[in-house]
């Protein structure tokens, strides 16, 4: 499988450092402007740090990117973390970084596309533009992590909803933390 990563300018950028250790396809990775301060004051990584994880990386000012086109097959995009601004962009139909154009080519080849949006609260615009999205197929996942399973540090809750999003792109066969165990719900 092919998948195709952006991290945008929104906190949480752990999430998306976790997404590309764990996911085990071939990974493409955009960072918007924004993306690589956040992913800079909030983890203190560079870019240049996520090589290990990824096939090859792209600059979001890109539009020439193989990807941008609709030739080059992608199997999923997953924006993680995805600003309400890149929200709002996709929504509009704005492709004028690489992440927005290649997301622009995952709604017209209707390829999986997954917005893990952070933030809080939401007001009516996002939350219109998100519900304009999925109804479109996009799969809308704001970053709430789980804890049913009595999470113990952030990486647990980190990697607790970096599974479902891997269970929904199909990298994972079970629904992320695999639900409440059984016998709880007895």
């Amino acid at each position: 499988m092919r998948t195709i990563v952006g991290i945008t300018g929104a906190s949480g950028s752990i999430y998306g450092v976790d997404f590309l250790r764990r996911c085990p396809d071939d990974k493409f990775l955009i960072t918007s402007k924004w993306g690589k301060r956040v992913l800079l004051e909030e983890l203190g990584l560079k870019v240049e740090e996520l090589a290990p994880w990824v096939k090859q990386s792209f600059d979001d000012r890109d539009l020439a990117s193989p990807f941008s086109s609709g030739s080059n097959h992608f199997d999923a995009m997953v924006i993680i973390p995805c600003s309400v601004s890149t929200l709002g962009k996709i929504a509009s139909g704005v492709a004028d970084t690489l992440i927005t154009r290649i997301a622009s080519v995952a709604l017209k080849e209707r390829r999986k596309l997954v917005l893990a949006v952070r933030e809080t609260p939401l007001d009516s615009i996002a939350l219109e533009n998100a519900l304009k999205l999925s109804r479109e197929g996009v799969v809308i996942m704001p970053l709430c992590p789980p804890h049913y399973r009595n999470p113990r540090s952030i990486d647990d809750l980190v990697e607790g909803f970096v599974n479902k999003v891997l269970s929904v792109v199909g990298a994972r066969d079970d629904n992320g933390e695999g639900g409440w165990r059984h016998e709880e719900l007895e």
